[in-house]
């Protein structure tokens, strides 16, 4: 039986106290509301109606059922707008993981944009590197992770992809951190060609944290003219910085993650030729439904906050005009 339904035609029979009253505020027929009384009289074992006078009354039992009725109906309609926001990702929790170099700007802007933008739904980080995000999402222990582009796992889907410049993170103390009063020609004094880094070993997160990327990275470094004598793999950002500040090598990173070091430099390296790709990734089946929403928010805040970090001119020299420091694409 459609109780609700039921319910609904008994409160406008109560109201009218008028059976044809009330079959013409419903928009129905007078005998399909009669025989819907009678139902809900029989599914609940009592009389709502006295019909023995001439105008029809509420018994004890149909006086008891109106706020009952309301009361039910309301609460009905508070459970089908809760499953609508439900299932349009505006409610519970988004299990989210966020690699461990991820800026903390970055983490703070995606927590307070959910909480603005989406207040029933709460935002759950796990630290974890990328293969282990990636592990987690094809398990379903994720929702969501934020990871390297391309994503070469079958039953993943990704969102927009942030293409990110990446610089040299290099010792302060290095004849490269300095800047040079008479640039190359193309170049600005604080770029770094490929080329500038002919000798030097390379700090690298290892090659299974994203294989496409780091078979990238190398066959443009060694197209640039850098080939690097010796690679250092650091898993941990923490102890890829350490790595470089001992003089182990430079390594290939974003300006945020040289700033955790005082002692470190960044530069750029002329012509931007290594864009790192990074989107949000999600299981193909069974998605959350705030997946897609959230994937969309994160380009715009990892854009955002890429360009606020573009590169800045070196003590002493004049800044000149960078080209746009980041882009986003819209993967299939």
């Amino acid at each position: 039986m459609d109780l609700s339904r039921h319910l609904r035609h008994f409160l406008v029979v109560a109201e009218e106290l008028h059976f044809g009253r009330a079959a013409e505020v419903l928009g129905i027929a007078q005998p399909p509301l009669s025989q819907s009384i009678q139902r809900l009289e029989r599914e609940l074992g009592a009389e709502l109606f006295d019909r023995s006078r001439r105008q029809i009354e509420l018994t004890m039992a149909g006086r008891l059922l109106v706020e009952e009725a309301r009361r039910f109906l309301a609460g009905e309609e508070r459970l089908r707008a809760m499953m609508r926001q439900a299932g349009d990702g505006e409610l519970g929790t988004l299990r989210v993981g966020v690699p461990p170099e991820i800026p903390a700007v970055t983490l703070h802007a995606l927590l307070r944009h959910v909480a603005e933008e989406t207040p029933g739904l709460r935002l759950e980080l796990h630290e974890l590197t990328v293969p282990e995000q990636l592990r987690r999402l094809t398990s379903a222990q994720l929702d969501a992770g934020l990871v390297h582009h391309p994503v070469d796992v079958a039953g993943l889907r990704s969102g927009p992809v942030v293409e990110i410049p990446l610089g040299v993170v290099l010792p302060r103390t290095s004849p490269l951190a300095q800047a040079r009063p008479q640039p190359r020609t193309g170049s600005r004094p604080w770029e770094i060609t490929l080329a500038d880094l002919a000798g030097h070993d390379l700090v690298v997160f290892p090659r299974e944290t994203s294989p496409a990327w780091y078979d990238r990275m190398l066959d443009v470094c060694r197209a640039g003219g850098f080939s690097p004598v010796r690679l250092q793999h650091a898993r941990n950002p923490e102890f890829l910085l350490g790595l470089v500040l001992a003089g182990h090598g430079v390594a290939f990173e974003q300006e945020a993650m040289a700033r955790r070091e005082p002692r470190l430099a960044w530069r750029p390296l002329a012509g931007a030729p290594l864009l790192r790709g990074i989107c949000v990734a999600w299981p193909e089946r069974s998605a959350h439904p705030a997946a897609a929403g959230f994937a969309t928010l994160a380009a715009g805040i990892l854009a955002r906050d890429v360009t606020a970090g573009a590169p800045r001119a070196a003590p002493g020299t004049s800044p000149s005009p960078a080209p746009r420091p980041w882009s986003v694409v819209y993967a299939p």
